[in-house]
């Protein structure tokens, strides 16, 4: 890596939330330069959950539709 000719700055906000993403042995322009690959990559962030975080979310999502369709029939009912 070249050596920094610039600095910016950064509220105590911004420089927690890098902090908080930098992997280990990452410099902030690397954890800058992985958020900007990102942003731009549509895919980024698909698969990151666990099976077990996936299935939860997914009876989640499914229990919830399931409760919008029941509550729909009875509204339904009741005219």
């Amino acid at each position: 890596m070249a050596t920094a000719d610039e600095q910016i700055r950064v509220s105590d906000t911004v420089k927690r939330e890098l902090d908080r993403r930098r992997r280990e042995g990452e410099s902030y322009n690397d954890v800058l330069q992985r958020m900007l690959a990102d942003d731009r990559d549509l895919m980024a962030g698909f698969g990151r959950w666990a099976d077990e975080q996936a299935d939860r979310a997914r009876e989640a999502r499914k229990k919830s539709k399931q409760k919008s369709k029941d509550r729909m029939r009875r509204l339904a009912d009741d005219e």
